[in-house]
């Protein structure tokens, strides 16, 4: 997404990626309307082309389940099944190539694919960013780093730690054969007791086919001593809500776990000559998981930056950082209160009584569900779930919309 928004400013770009495509990334599939939003307004082609991609699965809403088992059913649209959907899960196989084919042929962008970068040292030109196999491969006024989860660069030079607390560790595995996915591609969140304050998630693709994992904040995991692998695997075995759906499905590959650096803990995301993109900023939702749309975003933001920066002042070596902290600025303008939300819903998820009674509430109140709905669209609404008034509000028995 970077690159695309700086080749439509006109800037030259270089795109080192160390894998060869297509190739896999270890995702929950799942694609929000912010990402289809983001897309749309970057390239409307390259968006249509994700949402009608062959093995797209339209998504019209989540099902939450509670600890106890009962779940509520909140659609991301009033009008449900009617038009487009909002969301699509698409497995990240797919939708990565879908970018990176639409990057490699647009005009101003040169990709060495299958090519790493390791080393990263400050010249009186730029940066000289190469790999001790190949040596210097690329002289740069600005590094947009976006390597992910795992970015060395985040770590050795920006000096991002990975803190527990603020991480979390997740697993996958796709399964054919699931028994009673949603038609209408309803991803399912289930908050089980033995998981909070992680979730486990099912989401559907076609020909009855499934994204299925689980996340755990990495602190909990330490502590627990859990090995979320063999717990997701007992857990399609032997939980209530799920064994029987199971039963005759059969597990595709392997079971294969991904690292989530969270942004429960706001950091600094540009220096001198560089931005931190996506997972190497550690952007990712603290209660969703979320971390496509907040990678986009900030791949969208930093390419404006960038391009601002260049044209503010030509530089002889790379980008001073004053002319950098607008984007720091611009990305939590836009995701800041959303993410603060995010963290108090994951603070608050460790109380199972606290999910049980919202659940019980929400479906004896239809004005309750449909504010929990219109939460997924509006920040205002969602705020709502920081303050004591609204529990207040549901203990007496009134709607939350009309009362605060």
């Amino acid at each position: 997404m970077a690159a695309l928004e700086l080749a439509k400013h006109g800037v030259p770009v270089v795109l080192l990626e160390k894998a060869t495509f297509p190739r896999d990334k270890i995702c929950g599939d799942a694609l929000s309307g912010k990402v289809m939003r983001t897309l749309e307004r970057v390239d409307p082609d390259l968006a249509h082309s994700v949402k009608h991609h062959a093995r797209a699965m339209p998504s019209w809403g989540v099902t939450f389940v509670a600890p106890s088992g009962r779940s509520l059913r909140v659609p991301f649209s009033r009008k449900t099944g009617i038009g487009e959907s909002p969301g699509v899960i698409l497995p990240r196989l797919d939708l990565d190539l879908t970018l990176f084919e639409r990057t490699k042929n647009t005009s101003g962008i040169s990709v060495l694919e299958g090519t790493s970068a390791e080393t990263f040292d400050r010249t009186e030109k730029g940066w000289a960013i190469g790999n001790k196999k190949q040596g210097v491969l690329v002289l740069a006024s600005l590094i947009l780093d976006a390597s992910g989860a795992n970015s060395l660069f985040a770590r050795q030079v920006a000096g991002l730690p990975m803190e527990p607390r603020h991480h979390a560790a997740g697993v996958r595995a796709y399964f054919s054969g699931v028994r009673d996915l949603d038609p209408q591609g309803f991803i399912e969140l289930l908050f089980l007791k033995e998981l909070l304050p992680g979730y486990l998630w099912v989401f559907p693709l076609p020909e009855g086919r499934a994204n299925v994992g689980l996340g755990l904040r990495s602190d909990v995991v330490k502590s627990r001593r859990v090995d979320l692998k063999a717990m997701l695997i007992r857990l399609l075995a032997e939980h209530p809500q799920l064994k029987e759906r199971f039963r005759n499905a059969t597990m595709e590959g392997t079971i294969q776990g991904m690292g989530l650096p969270l942004a429960s803990k706001r950091r600094a995301l540009s220096g001198d000559g560089y931005l931190l993109i996506g997972d190497a900023g550690h952007l990712i939702d603290p209660f969703t998981g979320e971390g496509i749309s907040h990678a986009m975003i900030s791949g969208v933001h930093a390419a404006d930056v960038a391009q601002e920066a260049l044209n503010a002042e030509k530089p002889h070596g790379v980008v001073p950082a004053r002319l950098l902290t607008d984007y720091d600025a611009r990305v939590w303008k836009r995701l800041g209160k959303e993410v603060a939300i995010s963290t108090r819903l994951q603070q608050m998820a460790d109380k199972p009584w606290l999910f049980d009674f919202v659940v019980d509430r929400a479906n004896k109140n239809p004005a309750l569900a449909d504010t929990i709905s219109s939460m997924f669209t509006d920040l205002d609404l969602r705020e709502r779930l920081k303050k004591p008034g609204f529990y207040l509000d549901l203990v007496l028995g009134r709607s939350p919309v009309d009362t605060h």
